[in-house]
């Protein structure tokens, strides 16, 4: 089943190339918090959407990406364990409503496949406000919560989106 999710990603992501009116690329940085928080001190991630105007002030879309979280070195005394490297590949729907010319606030929701070893993926979930600094460039704040089996990974992220 991972198989198949992400060979679709990347015919999302292949879609996506070939047709740029929408299309938007960017990075974001994130702190884990709750439970991610102890196995993790920080993330970094890749973001892929495509937008679609729809009536009035609202756009939908598709959207992918990648996030690692970097995971910490624990340890008591002279006995030490480094936490492996979290990572996962959202596959979401994407919802935006423009409250002006520059903010906008929305969320994204799907699954993300977990990369990692032992790593199944859950439920995804990225409410996100941004505000566009210019006609091709949006700075936005955002929450990621990923539900997995016995709890949620999350973070709270600052990215950068280009329109291409």
């Amino acid at each position: 089943m991972k198989k198949v999710v992400a060979v679709l990603a990347f015919a999302l992501i292949g879609f996506s190339m070939n047709a740029q009116d929408g299309f938007r690329l960017g990075a974001n940085l994130g702190l884990p918090t709750g439970d991610a928080g102890d196995l993790s001190g920080f993330s970094i991630g890749l973001d892929a959407q495509y937008m679609f105007e729809t009536a009035g002030d609202f756009d939908l879309g598709v959207a992918t990406g990648y996030t690692n979280s970097f995971g910490k070195e624990i340890g008591e005394g002279e006995y030490t364990y480094e936490v492996p490297d979290v990572q996962f590949l959202p596959l979401a729907g994407v919802a935006r409503y423009k409250a002006s010319e520059e903010l906008s606030i929305g969320t994204d929701l799907g699954y993300a496949l977990g990369i990692n070893d032992g790593n199944d993926g859950g439920f995804y979930y990225r409410p996100t406000v941004g505000y566009a600094v210019s006609d091709g460039v949006e700075i936005n704040a955002s929450y990621t919560g990923i539900s997995l089996d016995g709890g949620t990974w999350s973070t709270i992220n600052l990215g950068v989106l280009f329109n291409l």
